[in-house]
């Protein structure tokens, strides 16, 4: 009896301490990574039909870099965040194109809406002095897009362009900015 009671405490002692360790309030680096690879195979290589309603968007790229330090900024990490939520929103629409792989696109949306809860700490303190700008660059590129979406009707091409223009921010973020994700196991 002594030893079943012990094996229980011991169990629960374990238990409890896993739980109790803190969380990281950081974007997890492979996530984005998966993100980016569903994005690029629920719909395949940029369509030929799509071409001349491609349209060039300027992407800001100053929302990403930091001056002179090596490592993002906690307003950078922060316009990361900024910048899944906007997707999130893009994705809100109820006109999604039905040629994409529809498996592919609910996994791309749990994992941004998961990215987006699991960092919602990271918002807590702001870092305001280069904040406020990047994230305003970010609202005019990702207003852009929507009207972009409004414009075609939210037609197959117009959601081709959005899909283009996602792949080269995520891709430019895991390229240029994977100091400020947390990675696992990273080598």
């Amino acid at each position: 009896m002594a030893l079943k009671t012990i094996t229980w405490m011991s169990a629960f002692l374990c238990v409890a301490q896993v739980c109790s360790m803190p969380m990281p309030c950081q974007l997890q680096g492979q996530l984005v990574r998966i993100t980016h690879n569903l994005l690029r195979d629920m719909g395949g290589n940029f369509p030929l039909e799509c071409l001349q309603e491609n349209v060039f968007m300027a992407f800001p790229d100053t929302a990403f870099t930091s001056s002179g330090a090596p490592q993002l900024s906690s307003s950078g990490a922060k316009a990361i965040y900024e910048t899944l939520k906007n997707i999130d929103t893009l994705f809100g629409a109820d006109d999604l194109p039905t040629q994409w792989d529809q498996r592919k696109m609910e996994n791309f949306l749990n994992i941004v809406y998961r990215q987006i809860e699991e960092s919602k700490c990271m918002m807590g303190s702001v870092d305001t002095s280069d904040y406020l700008i990047r994230t305003e660059g970010l609202n005019t590129y990702f207003g852009n897009i929507a009207a972009v979406l409004k414009e075609k009707n939210f037609s197959y091409c117009a959601w081709e362009v959005v899909r283009k223009e996602l792949l080269y921010t995520l891709q430019f973020i895991l390229e240029h900015n994977s100091d400020s994700l947390l990675w696992a196991n990273r080598t």
